[in-house]
């Protein structure tokens, strides 16, 4: 018995070698040494770039909000002869031009529409058992 337990573990020694050799399992593997050189970023140019003009105003000079107002309200377009009539028939001419601030004064005179709108609004939602309306 003690000759086939060493006859078992020089064979499984020797298996065990024979598998760290290059024969037989030999693996496809990148190389660390060779490294290849590539070619160095570039930029490449810019055709839609023009010099500057002397006198000409900077493009980052200009102000944001100038610009959003002009993309919103035209800038500083003339108006059309139907918006020109259409202000005219409204008063355009005859309007102060801080009309849009007098809105939030206290001497605003608003149309009081009674509890009736004011009980709608406060009226609790659904088809609950507190859900009714009242007749004037």
């Amino acid at each position: 018995m003690r000759k086939f337990v060493t006859v078992v573990a020089v064979a499984s020694v020797a298996l065990t070698l024979s598998a760290c050799g290059k024969r037989g399992y030999d693996r496809v593997r990148p190389d660390e040494f060779a490294v290849a050189r590539t070619q160095p970023l570039i930029v490449p140019p810019d055709f839609s770039l023009r010099p500057p003009q002397p006198g000409v105003a900077r493009p980052q000079d200009n102000n944001p909000s100038a610009q959003a107002l002009d993309a919103l309200f035209g800038g500083s377009a003339p108006r059309s002869q139907g918006e020109k009539s259409t202000l005219d028939s409204a008063g355009g001419d005859s309007a102060s031009p801080g009309v849009r601030s007098d809105a939030g004064d206290p001497d605003t005179k608003i149309v009081d529409k009674g509890g009736t709108t004011r009980d709608i609004v406060a009226a609790p939602q659904g088809d609950g058992q507190y859900a009714r309306t009242s007749a004037n």
